[in-house]
């Protein structure tokens, strides 16, 4: 008998979705349509919890590698595993096609591949404020390990990201720029002007973490261009579940 897909996700204090790569999958259930309970899973327990279920590390040269175990990860209904947002889409458009994610679009990937460079020159603004959001467990967890990953407080890093803050902007308006012209180029709102694909998931969950983290980053960001705000509202409807 086959049983409802579950999907590993980090909670927040509130019990609900906030991190990018999660809303990237949570977005496909949601828009195709598709049964599911979500398992939360907090930062200390990700690597336990998901070897536990007989899941192999992430390949280091995957798309956008962080760590060898990561959210999310997916129990399909056949009782099987995987992990990572960009191999789980690809499955879950195999296993459920209709309505289609557009995969084979080539806005995708390059989609997929800007984002990091949207992302990168303003990171240090965002993500001294995820601990906030974290319940007490991953909160210390997440500020214990990104002090060792960066060498200092995330604090300190916060301070100086400020301070620098306009050089990220510049770094950023090039990237920006490209994604704002595929938008417009089949006259949106979506990549594939009235037909979403994955592409949009990929774009709307990074405006979602940023909106999420700062308000005033979030407006900046999206001031770069009127179609970013259109895309974003277009898909308003899948984030409604999120938990």
């Amino acid at each position: 008998m086959l049983s409802r897909i579950v999907l590993f996700d980090l909670p927040s204090q509130q019990g609900t979705s906030w991190s990018l790569n999660p809303w990237k999958t949570r977005l496909i259930l949601n828009y195709k349509g598709i049964e599911y309970d979500t398992e939360w899973v907090e930062y200390p327990d990700i690597e336990p919890r998901l070897r536990s279920l007989g899941l192999a590390p992430n390949h280091k040269d995957a798309p956008g590698y962080f760590t060898d175990y990561s959210i999310p990860a997916i129990k399909y209904e056949d009782g099987t595993y995987e992990m990572d947002s960009w191999p789980i889409a690809q499955e879950l458009e195999r296993r459920y096609p209709s309505p289609s994610l557009h995969l084979n679009e080539p806005v995708t990937v390059k989609v997929r591949d800007q984002i990091s460079k949207i992302l990168s020159p303003i990171i240090l603004q965002l993500l001294p404020r995820v601990p906030d959001q974290l319940p007490e467990r991953s909160r210390e967890y997440y500020n214990r390990t990104r002090e060792e990953m960066f060498g200092r407080p995330l604090a300190e890093l916060h301070k100086e990201a400020l301070e620098n803050a306009e050089d990220g902007w510049k770094q950023l308006q090039e990237p920006v720029k490209e994604i704002a012209d595929l938008l417009r180029k089949h006259d949106g709102p979506f990549f594939l002007g009235e037909t979403v694909s994955y592409a949009d998931f990929i774009l709307v969950s990074m405006f979602h973490f940023v909106e999420r983290f700062d308000e005033q980053a979030y407006q900046r960001l999206m001031s770069f261009d009127p179609a970013f705000s259109k895309v974003y509202e277009a898909a308003r409807e899948w984030f409604v579940r999120d938990t």
